[in-house]
């Protein structure tokens, strides 16, 4: 009886025809990460690996305000919105030493075995930066909105 009752719904489906194809359903296509800038103090560079999602670049800029010494800057300017983001690179610093006196109440810490200072400036700007090697400081600092991502674009230089 079974075999019988397979047998009659197998035949009943054919007899249907064939269906319609099932609509094709438009899905969002994988968003890639914004190519991040490039910088350099000389002959080696320094490069951004992505920038966040969303963000465009706004312009550029060639002096911190914040620093002790007048050095050579060379920086872009991204925004998402009325939020900003500060990329770029610190030029002539040689040692830990200059490294550690270029900020006036910067806090002095570590980043991936590099000195590195952490300050905030009275617009709410949060400032990251780090000896990335002899004569290169990298510089990172957002406005609160895109505050969290300076961990993540500093983990990306290469």
């Amino acid at each position: 009886m079974r075999r019988l009752a397979t047998v009659f719904l197998t035949l009943s489906l054919a007899a249907c025809g064939a269906s319609d194809p099932a609509p094709r359903i438009d899905r969002p296509s994988p968003v890639a990460a914004v190519a991040g800038p490039e910088f350099s103090c000389g002959s080696s560079s320094v490069q951004v690996a992505a920038m966040p999602l969303g963000t465009t670049k706004s312009g550029t800029f060639r002096r911190i305000k914040s620093l002790t010494r007048d050095l050579k800057v060379r920086g872009e300017t991204w925004s998402r919105g009325g939020e900003r983001l500060h990329v770029g690179v610190v030029c002539g610093i040689r040692t830990a030493e200059e490294f550690a006196a270029l900020v006036d109440r910067a806090t002095l810490g570590m980043h991936r075995g590099n000195p590195a200072l952490s300050w905030e400036t009275r617009g709410g700007m949060h400032n990251f930066m780090w000896l990335e090697r002899p004569g290169t400081a990298v510089y990172v600092a957002a406005t609160p909105g895109l505050s969290t991502e300076i961990d993540r674009i500093a983990d990306a230089v290469r």
